[in-house]
């Protein structure tokens, strides 16, 4: 049997990671760094990017001369500071291979409740919720990714939801954003082999239900630490009988931006304990 262990090396490679100190970003930024990746780590909270990229540094930087990591403080929203961040991790690092668009989230203005009704959700609260997680993959794609056209090699990686497979109650706005970057993913997957190269691959991870600090207490009483009924209800759903982990995501990941998935794209891979699966019955 042909050994393929050498299909998922992606060592000396570049990438940046939108929303990368985030909760499950920060785990996929570590894995990058420990495989040998030089990694650009944008978010909102710079100090926090810096601190995971000190962290890094500390593990596997050679040298202080020589960064495995850096931390920039960026606005996936706003042009003119991912391209500043462009700028920076050319000059450090040189041409970006891979992207990561891990920015994004919810808001507790634009998710209904029984203080909160569907009727009553402010527009603006909506369109921020959409602003932050599709107008927040499409800018930095729009910048790295016309590099990548420009050298005719690239990967991008999206995420997605759940949601985007099964509208969840409560989060319209969410739901709905995480349905366009999975319809976005699999048009800039065309778009990109088509239009240039079919050496751009592009695909997205669909986490399923993960307890991030966005969510927590949707799914655990703040008091007590017990499941909700909304947690329980979650489970009840789920073969896999728990919440995810971060490190969960990171064999598909690593699958998906490596070459053993030279020939996968478009897809939008669910990670989900098999709650996609499950019909209820």
């Amino acid at each position: 049997m042909a050994n393929i262990q050498h299909l998922f090396d992606i060592a000396g490679q570049t990438a940046v990671v939108t929303g990368g100190a985030g909760v499950l970003c920060t785990e996929i930024v570590r894995m990058l760094a420990a495989h040998g990746i030089k990694v650009a780590i944008l978010d909102l909270a710079g100090d926090r990017a810096q601190a995971l990229a000190d962290e890094l540094n500390a593990a596997y930087a050679p040298d202080a001369d020589s960064p495995c990591a850096i931390g920039i403080a960026t606005n996936v929203l706003q042009r003119a500071s991912i391209e500043a961040a462009a700028e920076q991790i050319n000059a450090t690092f040189g041409p970006v291979d891979i992207l990561i668009n891990g920015a994004g989230g919810n808001k507790a203005d634009a998710t209904t409740s029984a203080e909160l009704p569907f009727f009553d959700v402010p527009p603006d609260a909506a369109q921020w919720v959409f602003n932050l997680n599709f107008i927040g993959t499409l800018l930095p794609t729009q910048v790295f990714g016309k590099a990548m056209a420009e050298r005719g090699q690239g990967v991008i990686l999206n995420i997605s939801s759940m949601s985007a497979f099964r509208a969840l109650t409560r989060i319209p706005a969410y739901s709905a954003a995480k349905a366009a970057i999975s319809n976005f993913t699999q048009w800039l997957a065309v778009h990109m082999a088509q239009e240039y190269t079919p050496n751009i691959r592009v695909n997205a991870l669909a986490p399923g239900f993960f307890q991030t600090e966005q969510n927590r207490f949707l799914l655990t009483d703040e008091q007590t630490g017990e499941l909700t009924a909304r947690g329980q209800q979650i489970l009840d759903h789920t073969p896999a009988a728990r919440f995810g982990d971060p490190e969960d995501l990171l064999g598909t990941t690593l699958w998906l931006l490596s070459p053993a998935a030279a020939f996968v794209t478009g897809v939008v891979v669910p990670i989900d304990g098999g709650f996609n699966a499950y019909s209820g019955v």
